[in-house]
């Protein structure tokens, strides 16, 4: 997978890379953004569409949930995380819904992953499950499109059964975005018997 400037940049021409879709060895799959017609897709290929398309953006909330193996939910579209101050990209393939992070909470909790060849920053455990609770509410414009308590409720539930996030990690992030008076319930009462 390579954007049309990493043709640029290696020496390869807009008009070379037009005749190499032509014959079919390249595919658009979207607006420069290109990848070889007979590479595997992984399961996660659409994390790293995005990635490629966006990258200073970090894959967020249902989709880090997705990846993370902690739902069953299939998100409908990529949820990535941007600054906010960062301009709005204008992209129709992959579908993708983006939410603004305040510096500090845009920067905490990212873990790199490499999905087909292409470095893909994902939210860890942990922080995927408060930035749910912080998304929660489904009333106002801010959360018009919010996954709502009850998949913040299930990741929850699955980071502590799976042990892929400790009841301290998320105290933590709760803290640092200030919703742990909203956490803290919800975690004892999953932790009290365990």
């Amino acid at each position: 997978m390579a954007r049309l400037s990493e043709f640029k940049e290696a020496g390869i021409t807009a008009a070379t890379v037009s005749r190499m879709k032509e014959k079919g060895l390249v595919l658009q799959l979207s607006r420069g953004l290109y990848q070889l017609a007979d590479a595997s897709l992984d399961t996660h290929h659409t994390l790293a569409e995005a990635a490629k398309l966006v990258p200073k953006g970090v894959i967020c909330l249902t989709s880090a949930l997705s990846f993370h193996g902690l739902t069953d939910t299939i998100p409908p579209r990529v949820w990535m995380a941007i600054g906010p101050k960062d301009r709005l990209p204008r992209i129709e393939t992959p579908p993708l819904q983006f939410v603004r992070f305040g510096e500090k909470m845009l920067t905490s909790g990212i873990k790199d992953h490499m999905i087909e060849g292409v470095r893909v920053r994902i939210y860890n455990p942990a922080k995927t499950v408060v930035d749910l609770f912080r998304y929660r509410r489904s009333a106002g414009k801010r959360y018009q499109k919010s996954p709502g308590l009850n998949l913040a409720l299930e990741g929850l539930r699955e980071a502590l059964r799976q042990r892929k996030a400790t009841p301290a990690e998320i105290a933590r992030y709760a803290g640092e975005a200030g919703v742990w008076k909203v956490v803290e319930p919800y975690l004892e009462a999953m932790t009290a018997n365990a």
